[in-house]
């Protein structure tokens, strides 16, 4: 920081302190201010979104290599049992389905989703910081005007021997509010307008996000509808009906009776 730049920033943590104090006026300007509280939320939904988005992203992946390995397992399971039976051929199945789905995962959503979702999240995002510069910028500027008024006010009430101070201090006065009544209204007016542009912004990467979902569901759908003509017809019934929880009980309590299970 330079020697001036330095010397501003003293002046304005001066401004300040006299504010809290009540010795300087603060100005409020309640046009800016609800705008600024409306970016701010705005700000804090769009990086919500943003690692909510890539954790979206992170959790498909994931549960996609979790169902891999759960096929892989299943399909030696049963491979090594009786590899002729229909529970082996339809956990075979199931392995290739799984397979095709998780490599779908990358060709048909991974990409995709990069590009329509989390690069139009990661480019809104990527204006903040420049925004929050001008909004600083503005403050900054905003304790320069009310210091060059508070002392433009006092030498009128008190008139200083030197003729020259109180023009002087007139012309920064009016500079001070000329800078920062152009950089005030350039928020004021510009804010409402990048807000009102969120939603159609958005528009097209939350009708990309609905159509994968759709289409990845659908996939496997269709494909592991596929993998239930291994199973007897009576299955699904047996299903509905409760059956197969009774089944898997009495399997259950065969175990439980033998010694190795910890019978007595």
């Amino acid at each position: 920081m330079s020697w001036q730049g330095f010397k501003k920033s003293m002046n304005r943590a001066g401004t300040t302190l006299l504010q809290k104090t009540g010795q300087i006026e603060r100005t409020v300007d309640q046009d800016f201010s609800s705008e600024e509280a409306k970016y701010k939320v705005f700000e804090k939904e769009c990086g919500i979104l943003q690692k909510d988005g890539k954790a979206y992203l992170d959790s498909m992946r994931a549960m996609s290599s979790a169902q891999l390995r759960l096929a892989e397992t299943i399909d030696t399971f049963y491979g090594a049992s009786d590899r002729t039976s229909d529970s082996a051929m339809a956990a075979h199945a199931y392995r290739r389905s799984v397979e095709e789905l998780d490599a779908g995962i990358g060709r048909e959503l991974d990409a995709p989703y990069r590009t329509t979702i989390l690069d139009p999240l990661g480019k809104i995002n990527s204006y903040f910081p420049t925004i929050n510069e001008h909004i600083s910028k503005r403050n900054k500027k905003l304790l320069d005007y009310d210091a060059a008024r508070s002392k433009l006010r006092k030498m009128a009430e008190k008139p200083s021997e030197d003729a020259t101070k109180l023009p002087k201090a007139q012309q920064e006065f009016d500079e001070a509010k000329e800078v920062f009544e152009l950089l005030n209204e350039q928020l004021v007016r510009e804010i409402p307008i990048l807000l009102e542009q969120r939603v159609p912004y958005f528009d097209p990467s939350f009708e990309a996000m609905i159509r994968m979902q759709c289409k990845f569901a659908e996939e496997g759908y269709e494909k592991l509808s596929g993998v239930q003509r291994y199973f007897d017809d009576s299955v699904r019934d047996d299903y509905a009906a409760g059956q197969l929880d009774a089944q898997v009980e009495g399997v259950l309590q065969e175990m439980r009776e033998l010694s190795i299970c910890g019978a007595t």
